[in-house]
């Protein structure tokens, strides 16, 4: 096909996209508004990490618990089921009055919010052939672009307008249409339980090398990111001294190049495999955070690049991340994906949560607000991201080795989708 999609192709992804928008715009959103609802809650600025935190770890925890029984459940109804508690997560949240009622909010949406991350991955890895996943990928992490563009600058000013609890609000029902959206069209049963393909018979696979390295490479991806992501807008608020009210212009240029890197990196993945974008990717975050946060104090006339500091920053993440992505739905057959993906989802958030509040350990405020530590978070975040670099190269090429064993067992499966779809 040349990298193109059939109509029924296009309308699957289109939904599983909106999809992938809430779920990402339900935390992406948390971490720009951290200061708003500090100063609402009286939560101390450096305690942000664990809201996001809170999040992931639940998800980590739905995804061990996936991992029993959904291969067992359509995906469907699970992707729905899960969106309407992620929703009701969300709306709950406005009732907070603390950390701690807040972080208990965080806790009932991430549960949710994990499944719908694992099974939206699954049904593109199920529609979509190898040779063209990258671009499906791509096409589904638009979300991602275009929650910064839209959401996260809309929720921005929602709470600037109204107040911090008002873009949870909004999320939250955002989620309920898209719940119905799902349910209207989407095919029922797009891999179904009941599937030809023969089941996994235990978790010995899960102990094999590629499917730990995996592992491995997409938690030292999460937990270099996590190190930083949750403290960026706190760090050029308070450190420095970019405007509140400017903050919507930061992710609408960094949304931008974001949907930008979404095409490239699928493109990328396709043709040349991951080793390469995800090396340049890393490359360029690894100097993009040492020159702002290694140094003893905040480089001078920073003030005037902060958009294009903040828009690359969202470029290279949004990228390696994409190709991380492509790189770990090859590893594992078709009867063992749901499995692989709710471990694989366990692992993501885990070690988002643990980057997240690890964060919190090595950073403090000093006397006039300002993040102290962020040298200490540069250095643990290059170790980290450089220590993937030889893990994506060794799968990267045992999958080419393995190609052509899993490839004619790929097409049959995402050829009796097809069917099911038309029909």
């Amino acid at each position: 096909m040349n990298g193109l999609f059939t109509p029924h192709e296009r309308k699957i992804l289109w939904v599983l996209t909106a999809v992938n928008f809430v779920n990402t715009l339900d935390f992406m959103m948390v971490m720009p508004l951290g200061p708003d609802f500090a100063r609402s809650l009286g939560i101390p600025i450096q305690n942000l990490g664990l809201v996001g935190g809170s999040y992931t770890l639940a998800a980590f925890v739905a995804g061990v618990l996936g991992s029993f029984f959904l291969d067992r459940l359509p995906r469907k109804q699970v992707l729905i089921f899960s969106l309407i508690g992620l929703s009701l997560g969300t709306w709950l949240a406005t009732r907070a009055t603390g950390l701690t009622s807040l972080v208990a909010a965080r806790v009932l949406a991430g549960f949710f919010g994990g499944p719908v991350a694992s099974v939206t991955m699954a049904m593109v890895s199920d529609l979509i052939n190898p040779e063209r996943r990258g671009r499906a990928i791509g096409r589904v992490m638009t979300s991602f672009a275009i929650a910064s563009i839209l959401g996260v600058p809309a929720g921005l000013e929602l709470a600037r307008l109204g107040n911090w609890s008002t873009p949870f609000w909004v999320v939250g029902s955002l989620g309920w249409i898209v719940a119905l959206a799902a349910r209207l069209w989407l095919p029922p049963d797009l891999a179904p339980a009941t599937t030809s393909k023969p089941r996994a018979s235990g978790y010995e696979w899960l102990w094999s090398p590629l499917v730990l390295a995996s592992f491995a490479c997409t938690s030292l991806s999460l937990l270099s990111s996590f190190l930083v992501a949750p403290n960026v807008s706190g760090f050029l608020q308070f450190n420095v001294g970019w405007p509140r009210e400017k903050l919507g212009l930061l992710y609408l240029a960094g949304g931008g190049l974001a949907l930008f890197s979404t095409r490239l990196g699928g493109v990328w993945n396709d043709r040349f495999g991951s080793f390469a974008p995800i090396s340049g990717a890393t490359l360029l975050l690894v100097g993009l955070v040492s020159t702002v946060m290694l140094p003893a104090s905040t480089p001078a006339g920073m003030h005037f690049w902060v958009v294009p500091w903040f828009a690359f920053l969202m470029f290279a993440n949004n990228l390696r991340w994409i190709s991380v992505s492509t790189l770990a739905s090859k590893v594992p057959q078709s009867h063992q994906r749901v499995r692989y993906m709710s471990s694989l989802s366990a692992i993501q958030h885990l070690s988002s949560a643990s980057g997240a509040i690890l964060s919190t350990k090595i950073l403090g405020p000093s006397d006039g607000g300002a993040l102290v530590g962020l040298s200490s978070v540069a250095i643990a975040f290059t170790c980290l991201a450089v220590l993937m670099l030889p893990l994506v190269f060794w799968i990267d090429q045992k999958l080419l080795s393995q190609a052509p064993l899993n490839l004619g067992a790929e097409a049959e499966l995402a050829a009796e989708i097809q069917a099911q779809v038309i029909e």
